[in-house]
């Protein structure tokens, strides 16, 4: 995976991650965001592509895969998007990219929508991959969602009790949950597979990813509240799986909306994990909604 990628540990904002980036010098800036319980091997089939045109950053979040998990604390404000978005924002600022495109997927959405409202100067544009935002999810939560994403409500629980039931067996945990969101298949290629079970086999990165929830259900929302409003003033493209909990529960682009004054999107017909199973597609879209925006050129001065 990731051929002619460098891979370097780089300083973000009170942690250090792992980045795989390539691309062309002078080529606008692209960071992709991983989700939940992955790394940025998840991109292993649309990074390439978007190399050829993009100066590609891939990195594993604080608290995933390979880099830093730094300890929490009762508000479990370590694992906020705030923080989350702030070493994106410092990772592409040592990079030389002051402004930047986003592409992110699950979690890494949720960062990308909390980075894109506090740092407006610095996104340009993002497409976010089956996500509603999170507010408006625990808001609108229904007995199918709550049935479907059972994993939002066992991750929120109070520490030691998903950690010790998930350490028990961290591998048929991870492929429980991201095997039944996939439909009962295995969408995963083999060294993606074998990269997320491998770092997911970490004590220290199954209590980050807790975390990681626990932010979302508290210190996150506090955030989204108190921005009163305010929307996203960037465009976004969002995208969200047929076969998946998005579309099912609830009016993606309708929702979006509420918290962003231009957004388009679609459904595909692909499960949670559409970045894996359809990379070519989800390269293509992306490559097509950054190019065909006025941002674009933007970027390239």
């Amino acid at each position: 995976m990731f051929e002619e990628f460098v891979e370097e540990r780089i300083d973000g904002d009170g942690a250090t991650l792992f980045v795989r980036r390539a691309g062309p010098v002078g080529a606008p800036p692209l960071v992709l965001l991983h989700g939940y319980p992955q790394t940025s091997a998840m991109w292993h089939g649309v990074a390439p592509i978007l190399a050829r045109s993009f100066q590609v950053v891939c990195p594993d979040l604080r608290g995933y895969g390979r880099s830093d998990k730094p300890a929490s604390n009762a508000l479990h404000a370590p694992y906020s998007k705030r923080a989350m978005g702030n070493d994106i924002v410092a990772v592409m600022r040592r990079l030389g990219h002051e402004r930047f495109l986003v592409g992110a997927h699950d979690r890494g959405a949720r960062v990308a929508h909390r980075m894109g409202l506090d740092h407006p100067d610095h996104v340009a544009a993002m497409t976010l991959l089956d996500i509603a935002p999170t507010r408006e999810m625990y808001a609108d939560t229904s007995a199918a969602f709550a049935r479907a994403y059972w994993h939002w409500f066992f991750l929120i629980q109070p520490h030691p009790l998903p950690e010790q039931i998930i350490g028990a067996d961290p591998q048929g945990f991870w492929k429980l949950k991201c095997f039944n969101q996939a439909g009962g298949e295995n969408p995963f290629a083999p060294d993606a597979l074998a990269e997320y079970l491998t770092a997911f086999e970490d004590p220290a990165a199954i209590h980050a990813s807790c975390e990681d929830y626990r932010a979302a259900a508290s210190i996150d929302i506090e955030h989204d509240d108190a921005d009163k409003g305010r929307k996203l003033d960037i465009p976004i493209q969002t995208l969200w799986a047929k076969r998946g909990v998005i579309e099912t529960c609830y009016d993606a682009l309708g929702l979006w909306r509420q918290r962003a004054s231009h957004v388009s999107g679609e459904a595909l017909d692909t499960t949670h994990y559409m970045a894996e199973e359809i990379p070519e597609g989800i390269a293509a879209r992306m490559s097509d909604f950054f190019a065909r925006n006025p941002i674009h050129a933007e970027v390239m001065r």
